[in-house]
């Protein structure tokens, strides 16, 4: 077994590594790499260096990585959509911007009751289309992630758009900085972290037939940093970024173990033709490992 990349804490997680795969680093240069999402269409792997205000693409036919956009509103959390467009959290312009199959930018939301939103950080697409996303104040805190400015909502809320009119509404609150989100591989609960919690948290609501939420209660603390962005598996594992890689935990939210990256992470995505190559946002680099289990399909 490659031991130096892995650490295991539980002997379930043996099954969910490859004793011969390694942690790849595919890329170096940015200043905070953030918000990896997936292309399947074109086998690309996009994700934001905030403060350089670009969203990089790597190719995995290629294994060449470009800029995709710049600048870029010093976007941070994407997503793809059922229909295969990209979705992204615009820390600079406060506001989730859907990118169009002809490279239009439509604004799916930018405020509140007419009250600009903090700066929109992470986002998923539920099956039903849609879209959540969590609003703490990192792009207003100072200039370096976006720009330095006054939260006008006051506070940091998860929102739900309703793509059929447009119509956003608060879905969850009580937050300090609400900042990775995702559902249940059966879109039963939804997790949403904790960043600015001490020490952060992961907390898990009931999701009700009309979108709706209940609950909210801790299903885990950090054991060791990160606790920022996070993708299921098929079995319901969560990969979680951490100060010290990748830690997987259990339906129960216990840890299991932990893939090692030489860098702080923010975030990560399962990509690849079957959805076992989990692409990992390290603070400066975007990294890769092959696994013997499969992402969620959220597509």
């Amino acid at each position: 077994m490659a031991a130096a990349d892995y650490e295991i804490i539980d002997e379930r997680f043996r099954s969910c590594i490859n004793g011969s795969a390694r942690v790849e680093k595919l890329f170096e240069g940015c200043r905070w790499a953030e918000g990896p999402a997936w292309f399947p269409a074109h086998r690309t792997v996009i994700w934001s260096d905030i403060p350089n205000d670009r969203i990089m693409r790597w190719d995995e036919t290629t294994g060449q990585t470009s800029v995709f956009r710049s600048p870029a509103g010093n976007t941070n959390g994407h997503t793809v959509d059922r229909q295969g467009r990209l979705i992204s959290c615009e820390h600079g312009n406060r506001r989730v911007t859907r990118t169009e199959h002809d490279g239009s930018i439509t604004v799916l939301a930018d405020n509140l009751d007419g009250k600009r939103l903090n700066s929109p950080n992470d986002v998923v697409v539920k099956s039903d289309g849609t879209i959540w996303f969590t609003d703490p104040p990192y792009g207003i805190l100072s200039d370096y992630e976006g720009n330095k400015g006054e939260s006008e909502i006051g506070a940091c809320h998860v929102y739900c758009v309703n793509p059929a009119d447009g119509s956003i509404r608060i879905a969850a609150d009580g937050f300090k900085a609400p900042n990775g989100l995702a559902f249940s591989p059966d879109e039963k609960k939804l997790f949403i972290t904790d960043t600015m919690a001490k020490p952060r948290i992961m907390r898990a609501f009931d999701v009700h037939d009309d979108n709706t939420l209940s609950g909210g209660e801790v299903f885990a603390t950090e054991t060791n940093g990160g606790f920022d962005g996070f993708r299921f598996d098929t079995e319901g594992r969560i990969w979680m970024s951490a100060a010290d890689g990748v830690h997987c935990l259990d339906q129960e939210g216990a840890l299991l173990g932990k893939v090692l990256v030489p860098e702080l992470t923010a975030n990560v995505v399962f990509g690849g033709r079957k959805l076992n190559r989990l692409f990992i946002c390290g603070t400066t680099s975007l990294y890769s490992i092959m696994l013997p289990v499969n992402g969620v399909k959220t597509f």
